[in-house]
């Protein structure tokens, strides 16, 4: 960070950028870590991705006991964690997909 005269920090984009992870990974582990956070059992908590051409594919796979805490009553934490990547897609300038397995 630097600073000027009036002593009101200035941050550099580089700065907010933190690490150099792509858009997919930082969607990647933002998916995972919401799972491994509901989940019973984290350790069985992985996101894979694959890459369709012009669809971005993540597979989100748990525990067989963990699913109904990840899908959700409804489809609602499935529905919200499918919303938290559009947002962060529609930044990227990608198309992601959520496929729980």
């Amino acid at each position: 960070m630097t600073e000027r005269g009036d002593d009101a920090p200035v941050v550099d984009q580089e700065e907010l950028n933190g690490d150099d992870m792509s858009p997919i990974d930082s969607m990647r582990e933002m998916i995972e870590y919401i799972a491994r956070a509901l989940a019973s059992n984290p350790d069985a908590v992985s996101v894979s991705e694959e890459d369709d051409g012009d669809r971005i594919f993540l597979h989100l796979s748990v525990d067989d006991q963990d699913k109904g805490k990840v899908i959700g009553r409804d489809g609602r934490v499935a529905q919200s964690m499918r919303s938290l990547l559009r947002v962060a897609a529609v930044k990227a300038d990608v198309r992601v997909s959520l496929e729980i397995d």
